[in-house]
């Protein structure tokens, strides 16, 4: 029941413009990669530059963001960002009309969307916690999972479904819908955002940029989980395209049977995130929070072992649908932890440097996996890539701090200052 409980109308506005963003995107799945082999008829190669030059710079961009939108009004940075992204993607259809459209066109709008979007959730994270109760956090960020893995199951097929019947822009064009349409959910949400009061220097400092990550590595509890998180987040994402390029051309999968083993496993996703308020109201946050980011490590070696036929499809949709669970269980109270243990004068510097690590680990990753598979196998790499995650439990922290709120609410700054 506590899942269930209203949450205010500006929480609702605020999800309504999270799910029509993220339905934009499921739907617009891998649409620039597409474009870039239907349209432009671009090598393996090049499809690699644009999925791994598109998020680092990005984050290289993104790394001045995160003390700008901190002592911005929260909202008005989400707006921004999300026309910002929306004119992007429709500079794509609007080349592809006129014969215009390149390469270095999509290399472009991958960097700005990538930038656009670590701007997006340092402003959103921000912006949520001010709007929702400390004890409703985990309940909010629990619904933003959910509508993320259930745009996902039902996004990409629906976005196959569409490029097949009105072309390849299509699916570029209803993303970038979907984030005007966030934007007007934004502007609904009523009442004043006061404009953040600026600490320190009246000017932004060198040292600024650094913020945030002088906060995650100094705080005993964040700085493991960062660590866990973009290793883990990386190892997973190295294998989607080796998986990819295995199921697709070794094992002989039709391309619906890839969609399907990708998309049925995302329901684990919706399933989780709605068990993680309960469990962790049952067993503690620490540790449903250990738990599920142990049990996601032992699936993806599974994929290394995928056959052909339908055994092959049932064994990825079976370790897909036990990875994607426990993400779903994972990634909420993840979430709410960061808010919890950051400052609100933080919250988007924080963020912003989770995000552009994130951002520069996979990036790297999906680099050095794509050269270990060119070397050896895409088999050998993904098994690879399956043994390390086995290693990454050790990453998690093993105690838990108190949050900044609950110090504060005791009145302990001195402590907070230590924290």
């Amino acid at each position: 029941m506590a899942g269930r409980r209203a949450l205010g109308r500006r929480f609702g506005w605020l999800w309504a413009a999270y799910a029509v963003s993220a339905y934009g995107t499921g739907f617009g799945f891998g649409a620039l990669p597409l474009i870039a082999v239907l349209v432009l008829h671009c090598g393996s190669a090049q499809v690699a530059a644009l999925a791994a030059v598109g998020r680092a710079v990005g984050a290289l961009i993104a790394v001045p963001l995160g003390p700008w939108v901190e002592f911005r009004r929260k909202r008005s940075v989400m707006v921004a960002m999300d026309l910002t992204r929306c004119a992007a993607l429709l500079s794509v259809p609007a080349a592809f009309a006129c014969g215009l459209l390149s390469f270095a066109q999509l290399l472009l709008v991958s960097v700005v969307t990538a930038a656009a979007d670590i701007a997006f959730k340092a402003a959103g994270g921000a912006y949520l916690k001010a709007l929702v109760p400390p004890e409703d956090l985990l309940v909010a960020n629990s619904r933003f999972e959910s509508t993320t893995w259930t745009a996902t199951t039902v996004g990409p097929p629906l976005g196959g479904a569409a490029i097949g019947l009105f072309g390849p822009v299509t699916t570029v064009v209803a993303d970038a819908v979907s984030y005007l349409l966030s934007a007007l959910s934004l502007r609904a949400i009523d009442g004043t955002e006061p404009h953040p009061a600026r600490t320190g220097a009246p000017r932004l400092r060198a040292g600024d940029l650094l913020e945030g990550w002088r906060h995650i590595l100094a705080h005993p509890t964040l700085r493991p989980l960062l660590f866990n998180a973009i290793t883990v987040n990386g190892l997973i994402m190295v294998s989607q395209p080796l998986l990819a390029v295995l199921l697709l051309g070794r094992l002989g999968f039709a391309p619906w049977q890839y969609g399907l083993v990708f998309a049925v496993p995302c329901v684990g996703g919706l399933v989780g995130s709605r068990l993680a308020h309960r469990l962790t109201a049952r067993f503690g946050r620490h540790k449903v929070l250990l738990t599920a980011g142990m049990l996601r490590a032992i699936w993806p070696l599974g994929l290394a072992f995928v056959q052909p036929g339908v055994p092959g499809i049932v064994l990825v949709i079976v370790v897909q649908f036990g990875l994607v669970t426990c993400c779903g269980v994972f990634n909420p109270v993840l979430a709410t932890y960061r808010l919890d243990h950051t400052a609100p004068d933080r919250v988007a510097r924080t963020l912003a440097a989770w995000s552009i690590s994130s951002s520069a680990a996979i990036a790297a990753m999906t680099a050095l996996w794509g050269l270990l598979a060119a070397l050896t196998s895409p088999r050998t790499a993904i098994a690879a890539a399956g043994v390390l995650l086995l290693a990454t439990p050790f990453l998690l922290p093993r105690r838990e701090t108190a949050s900044r709120d609950k110090l504060a609410d005791a009145g302990g700054q001195e402590l907070i200052d230590r924290v």
